[in-house]
């Protein structure tokens, strides 16, 4: 390289370091005085080398952030049984207390059998001691189970299971029966009034009737004011007589977990004599993990029962 170009680059560098430089106490002085610079507490500048402590570090803090509300968590249950415990909130319970009833163009017949129905609304369970008859099956494995037993409601309204005899593939006994079971048990802490199928959750809606024997069955649409975890929407059939529910039927409006598509439900009840005499109720759970899995549940009065004390049989109340 000639001399004289030599002499130009190192004096053209040596004036862009220059500018660099000034350049560069320029913008420490600008900066390290401004309460925009991120920085807290003291720091070495990386331009000029200087320690410096930021004044505004106390004088301008940030606002404090509003204290947030302490949330008191839920007891935890295993996720795989939160579906059942919701269905069984919804379908194991007792309706609820009533409020203003909303039913819309119903006739004279709808609307006395909606009043008895409100009107037993609070009445417990007639039955507090039952015997239980469980089919439970996975269709896409070809899977299935059957279990046997007394199921009793405890004076708190817990309820104890006393198996009698259970039988089938392992994997459903486990994945199905036991976790209906032990949630059956864990819904018995859930508020029935939450999820009961009364115009406190629910609008009536008066859709036709039907001929039954010597009775008249009249259907209503049920739809949840809101979308709810544990609430339907479908079809309550009412007894005209007596007002006891003879059948429900829907699909939940939310689903309480991703790994599941679609829970349909439907429970039919036969009365005699205005009483009920024995329970059907089939649920539908259609999941992305083992497809669709299928519980009947057959629900009777037991009199008598076996003794609780007999060494043949065992108890479920908590797995």
């Amino acid at each position: 390289m000639p001399e004289n170009t030599k002499q130009d680059f190192d004096r053209y560098s040596a004036a862009g370091e220059t500018t660099v430089a000034r350049l560069g106490v320029l913008w420490c002085e600008l900066m390290h005085d401004s309460p925009a610079w991120p920085i807290r507490g003291r720091y070495e500048c990386r331009t000029c080398g200087r320690s410096y402590a930021v004044p505004w570090a106390e004088e301008r803090s940030l606002p404090a952030a509003r204290p947030r509300p302490t949330k008191v968590r839920p007891a935890s249950v295993p996720s795989a049984s939160l579906p059942l415990i919701i269905l069984l909130a919804l379908l194991l319970s007792p309706p609820g207390q009533a409020a203003d009833a909303i039913m819309v163009e119903s006739t004279s017949g709808a609307s006395l059998a909606f009043a008895r129905y409100i009107a037993s609304l609070e009445e417990a369970s007639p039955w507090r001691q039952e015997t239980v008859e469980i089919e439970a099956s996975l269709p896409r494995l070809e899977k299935s189970g059957r279990l046997r037993a007394i199921r009793r409601l405890l004076p708190f309204g817990a309820p104890q299971y006393q198996v009698l005899e259970i039988t089938g593939d392992q994997t459903v006994k486990q994945q199905v029966i036991v976790r209906y079971l032990s949630a059956d048990v864990r819904a018995a802490a859930i508020p029935p009034s939450s999820v009961a199928i009364s115009p406190a959750n629910y609008r009536f809606r008066y859709k036709s009737a039907v001929k039954a024997g010597e009775s008249v069955i009249y259907i209503f649409n049920i739809m949840p004011h809101k979308k709810r975890e544990g609430l339907i929407r479908g079809e309550l059939w009412i007894d005209g007589d007596t007002g006891a529910v003879v059948r429900q039927s829907g699909y939940l409006v939310k689903r309480p977990s991703v790994f599941v598509k679609r829970i349909d439900v439907t429970r039919e009840t036969d009365l005699r004599g205005g009483v009920a005499e024995i329970r059907v109720t089939r649920l539908s759970v259609d999941t992305r993990l083992v497809g669709r899995a299928e519980l009947t549940i057959r629900e009777r009065p037991c009199m008598p029962c076996i003794a609780s004390d007999d060494p043949a049989t065992a108890s479920i109340q908590e797995r």
